[in-house]
């Protein structure tokens, strides 16, 4: 019986890397979307094109409390078990403080840390069955600070608090894990200029950016490590030494 991995925000980008990764590995794969059903069903398509009905897809806003009810209800109803839950679907955007408004707050906490909260919650049970994992993408910029991004960061924040504290309750049948990840993609729909790029790098020991690969493929290793819990591994290019 294949295995199943859940991975929110799955259309594009880190998700969509991820989904190919445990497609190459024979998995069934949920693919979750908000707003993107066009690369969502092209995904789909691609990985059912290689390993037939074992990709699926669900439409769920993780803002909205019955959208999250339903997203668990579908994912339980697509295959026998659900190995591993990735939350990685996030809003971003800055809110300076100026700006900021309940609607900022509602859009940035839904989606990085009560979606997912939530999600965990009502798929605890499938997961213990399985000794399963979570994991959970946060950010290393969190340690530091970043301006104008305080709603995101508090959401992100205590997306990092939650992994910990659902690491001693849900031990030992679930391990839960965190993900940061540093520098590896303009934020959506912004495209860096080669001057803004260099900007980045050259605060980075490795002198590059990183990939959708290599957040990918430390999913699959942390997922794999049923001796760690608890922990927040970055994957950012040593940005976070300095």
């Amino acid at each position: 019986m294949n295995k199943t991995i859940l991975i929110t925000g799955a259309a594009k980008r880190i998700g969509k890397e991820i989904a190919l990764t445990y497609s190459d590995l024979g998995w069934n794969i949920i693919i979750h979307y908000n707003s993107s059903k066009d690369d969502a069903e092209d995904l789909a398509q691609k990985i059912n094109s290689k390993n037939p009905n074992t990709a699926k897809i669900i439409q769920a806003n993780l803002d909205i409390d019955t959208d999250v009810e339903r997203l668990v209800q579908e994912t339980k109803d697509m295959f026998n078990s659900i190995d591993i839950l990735v939350n990685n679907a996030s809003t971003f955007y800055p809110t300076p403080i100026d700006e900021i408004s309940n609607e900022h707050w509602m859009k940035l906490v839904g989606s990085n840390l009560k979606g997912p909260l939530f999600l965990i919650s009502g798929l605890k049970d499938k997961l213990k069955e399985s000794n399963g994992s979570i994991i959970n993408i946060t950010d290393t910029n969190l340690s530091k600070g970043v301006a104008n991004y305080s709603i995101y960061s508090a959401a992100k924040a205590g997306l990092e608090s939650i992994t910990k504290g659902l690491a001693r309750e849900l031990a030992p049948e679930i391990t839960v894990n965190a993900i940061a990840p540093g520098a590896m993609l303009e934020p959506p729909d912004v495209e860096w200029t080669d001057e803004q790029k260099e900007k980045v790098i050259s605060n980075i020991p490795l002198k590059r950016m990183g990939s959708e690969k290599d957040i990918a493929n430390a999913v699959k290793f942390v997922a794999s490590s049923k001796y760690m819990t608890g922990q927040t591994i970055k994957v950012d290019g040593g940005r976070s030494l300095s």
